[in-house]
């Protein structure tokens, strides 16, 4: 049973080995001298204007995610789409419940202003 797995687990050995030894040799090897200028942060070439630690507004954490939810509803509904045919009824009532439950998501978020960007 195991040796079904050993090529598997050999190539994540691999792998980790690789990136840990890229790792352990960039900071061995990499130049350790900080001046004033490499610790300034880099703003596409221009000086650093106002605040550096801004708040941002709640209403991107909402719109981020209400983004990934309803992508992952993507997601789902593309294979479903896909094996329509095969799935017959019960993937058609299913996948139907799936789409009710973000519809009433929706709407809820809807009616808490969740999706006004004026305020």
């Amino acid at each position: 049973m195991f040796y079904a797995y050993f090529p598997v687990f050999l190539m994540l050995g691999v792998a980790a080995l690789v990136a840990l030894s890229v790792f352990g040799l960039t900071t061995a090897l990499g130049p350790k001298n900080m001046t004033p200028e490499k610790a300034i942060p880099y703003e596409s070439g221009s000086e650093t204007t106002g605040a550096r630690h801004i708040r941002l507004s709640i209403k991107f954490y909402l719109t981020a995610i209400l983004f990934v939810v309803f992508d992952i509803e993507a997601v789902f509904l593309y294979p479903w789409s896909s094996l329509f045919r095969e799935l017959g009824w019960f993937g058609f009532i299913e996948m139907a419940s799936f789409l009710a439950v973000l519809g009433v998501t929706l709407v809820y978020a809807w009616k808490k202003g969740a999706l006004k960007w004026e305020s």
